[in-house]
């Protein structure tokens, strides 16, 4: 396991998660889910299941270093990347997959988001240590595929092909394409097709075969980062990376990487998997009463209320009587009342309130 590495990565903001999650203190940081273990803590006890601690890296902004400090305590100091800018995954894939080649050219990483959930932590540890197997086998790139259970638009959907005949695991399969957010339409295709997988964010891969790849396909990326060799795990390493940040693109890794390449696997895996993304999927994942409301908070009144998702301050007393299909969140001074469906208005009342009211609130 001393080639095996993790780059958990936990620069962003979360805005769909407001007001809970704000650009102090965003969603990765929280107890979402009433656990007693904040979303990156949950996600760094999970890879601890497949590599050592001591090559556990996270990338986070400059503003959120103290936060990754104080919530992981026994992770290196060293081990905490700042990216002094947000510029996607490209860039901050590049950064910690040469630093840590540097360090160990024989590296196998295994890139996740911090604010992700899964549930079913022992089949997730089963098939990120398959993804180590293939990508140690030779030059692949390996993603992986939660199977689809409704025909989501928010997610990117990977259509594979038929599995070669000498693969030991068979739920690994070549990618044949991604697909960004599709319509309902074509979400509700995909997932009749069944040769479509949701794609997670979470990657497998050499150190050697991802910075071949962006050397291939994102030359222009690669080239940014590469300059830095001499510097990396240096004094000088944190003046590079912000010169280099300051002239690098905005681009997923999805983009830069892997819509080009031609090495692309996908495992196909039911992990329980949820990125979190809005109010309404982490609604699906908490427990309900009898009358399908969803609350986190110790001092809940609910009368004549259904299908609700309630997020209050354990110290908040909070009563509520008939209303249905709403959330309601309150956080740092700040009270939200939303219908559910009405959701994706949560980033124009981040804006609007920015605007009306100052940064103090958002």
């Amino acid at each position: 396991m001393q080639n095996h590495y993790a780059i958990i990565m936990a620069g962003g903001v979360g805005t769909r998660f407001w007001p809970m999650s704000t650009t102090k203190h965003p969603k990765q940081f929280l107890d979402i889910l009433g656990s007693g273990r904040t979303l990156l803590q949950q996600t760094y006890d999970r890879l601890l299941k497949v590599c050592p601690l001591e090559n556990i890296y996270v990338v986070t902004s400059q503003a959120y270093s103290k936060l990754v400090e104080t919530q992981l305590p026994d992770l290196p100091f060293k081990n905490i990347l700042c990216e002094p800018a947000r510029k996607n995954t490209a860039p901050c894939i590049a950064y910690a997959s040469y630093k840590i080649h540097k360090l160990n050219p024989k590296a196998i990483t295994v890139v996740a988001p911090s604010d992700h959930l899964i549930k079913k932590e022992d089949t997730f540890v089963k098939a990120i240590n398959s993804c180590f197997e293939k990508a140690e086998q030779g030059d692949n790139l390996i993603t992986l595929g939660i199977k689809p259970n409704r025909p989501d638009t928010g997610y990117g959907y990977i259509q594979f092909i038929d599995k070669p005949a000498d693969e030991k695991d068979k739920r690994i399969f070549k990618v044949k394409t991604f697909t960004e957010k599709p319509d309902h339409e074509m979400a509700q295709f995909f997932m009749k097709s069944g040769d479509f997988l949701w794609n997670s964010g979470i990657f497998v891969w050499k150190t050697a075969s991802i910075l071949r790849a962006l050397e291939t396909h994102d030359p222009e990326l690669a080239y940014v980062f590469k300059e830095g060799w001499d510097e990396y795990n240096t004094s000088k390493e944190q003046e590079f990376i912000n010169k280099a940040y300051n002239i690098c693109k905005n681009i997923s890794i999805d983009y830069s990487v892997m819509e080009k390449a031609e090495n692309v696997f996908v495992r196909s895996s039911i992990i329980g998997w949820s990125d979190l993304g809005t109010w309404g999927s982490l609604y699906t994942h908490l427990k309900k009463d009898k009358k399908h409301n969803a609350s986190v908070g110790k001092n809940i009144m609910l009368y004549d209320s259904k299908n609700c998702i309630i997020q209050v301050p354990n110290d908040k007393l909070v009563v509520l009587q008939g209303l249905e299909d709403y959330i309601v969140v309150e956080s740092e001074g700040v009270l939200m009342i939303c219908k559910k469906q009405d959701e994706q208005m949560i980033r124009n009342f981040v804006n609007d309130v920015k605007v009306n009211k100052g940064e103090k609130f958002v």
